[in-house]
């Protein structure tokens, strides 16, 4: 196996850490917090990553080598072994509040990471093997419509006051929460009730599959209750949370202060201007090199293994945990990222700040 391929293993620290998050007791079920948001931003302050591509010789194997592929598809039946090991641990007898705030915590980051992130990947793929696996994945998290409205919503209006997961210059992430997931829920079904619109079909039929999502969710939640009960459901509930605000606070980093200019014929394309990158290592790789978003946005089929830095790109001060922890405090983001907005719009023409 070659360096490049093998450094992805790193996608599985993740549901390593979780899993032992899982099976611990007391201040340990908050392992994998402290490793993916303290010891990982942590590191990533001492790093600043590769801007090298590759060539295109690389990059046209790296495309067909099956093994990316293969490291993508693992992550599917990883996170329902999490989930269903994060069910029958809340079945233990004397669990402290403590614990299960841990546990809860815990399999939120595999929700964040394996059941968006990676679903995030696969829901761009071409196939429709892949684009279930998607689906599978947004399942365990509650997020279904992420798929609908992500895909051919997001990045059509993408660095545009049009767009609920594009934040707005001067808009905290609390703020920004309410509105992203609020407006994609009720966009995902604005764009399925269109798309059945132009085929001929009824709204209210099995052939919207908004409505479709919205069943299966439910499906899940009565059989975990029916298996688990009802303690176990809330928990469930509160750690798809957790990793719905895991992606919403990715939303808000990715894009914040940006915009597309708006002509006669509508929005300029979207370039790589248009999305904060960031090539700090670590991040790069846990994430499937989410984090380089310029080239994502820029070429939506591109798979993650062959996404390219751009120069032009805005570029993060650090990863992308260390950047979701300071936007939790809005002061130090606005002051921290205005500055680098000004010094952005210095050095480009194609730059604009959001309305």
């Amino acid at each position: 196996m070659h360096f490049n391929q093998l450094k992805y293993l790193f996608v599985y620290l993740t549901p390593v850490v979780v899993g032992l998050s899982l099976l611990a007791d007391g201040g340990w079920t908050f392992g994998s917090v402290v490793v993916l948001f303290g010891l990982l931003p942590l590191l990533e302050l001492f790093t600043k990553g590769s801007q090298v591509n590759m060539v295109e010789a690389q990059e046209a194997m790296a495309k067909t080598n099956r093994l990316y592929d293969w490291f993508l598809y693992s992550l599917v039946p990883l996170q329902y072994v999490l989930l269903l090991l994060f069910l029958f641990r809340l079945q233990d007898a004397g669990l402290t509040s403590t614990e299960l705030v841990g546990l809860t915590l815990s399999y939120g980051m595999a929700c964040g990471i394996l059941g968006i992130n990676a679903a995030h990947e696969l829901g761009h793929r071409t196939t429709k093997k892949e684009q279930n696996m998607s689906k599978i994945l947004l399942l365990s998290t509650l997020y279904m419509h992420f798929f609908i409205e992500h895909n051919r919503g997001h990045h059509k209006k993408v660095a545009t006051s049009e767009d609920p997961a594009s934040s707005r210059f001067g808009e905290s992430i609390y703020a920004f929460y309410l509105r992203s997931i609020s407006d994609s829920w009720l966009s995902a079904w604005h764009i399925e009730g269109t798309k059945l619109h132009k085929l001929g079909k009824r709204f209210w039929s099995w052939d919207n599959e908004m409505l479709r999502f919205q069943v299966w969710q439910l499906a899940l939640l009565i059989a975990i209750v029916l298996v688990f009960g009802w303690m176990a459901v809330a928990l469930f509930i509160g750690g798809a949370m957790v990793g719905i605000l895991l992606l919403e606070s990715v939303n808000y980093i990715e894009h914040y202060g940006l915009r597309r200019q708006k002509t006669d014929k509508g929005y300029e394309r979207t370039l790589p201007i248009h999305s904060w990158n960031s090539n700090h290592p670590i991040g790069r790789l846990v994430l499937l090199e989410l984090s380089r978003h310029s080239d994502h946005h820029f070429l939506a089929s591109r798979k993650y293994q062959v996404l390219r830095h751009f120069d032009e790109s805005p570029q993060m001060p650090t990863g992308y945990p260390g950047m979701i922890l300071i936007a939790l405090v809005p002061p130090i983001w606005f002051r921290l990222m205005h500055r680098a907005i000004h010094r952005y719009r210095q050095s480009t023409q194609g730059f604009a700040l959001a309305d």
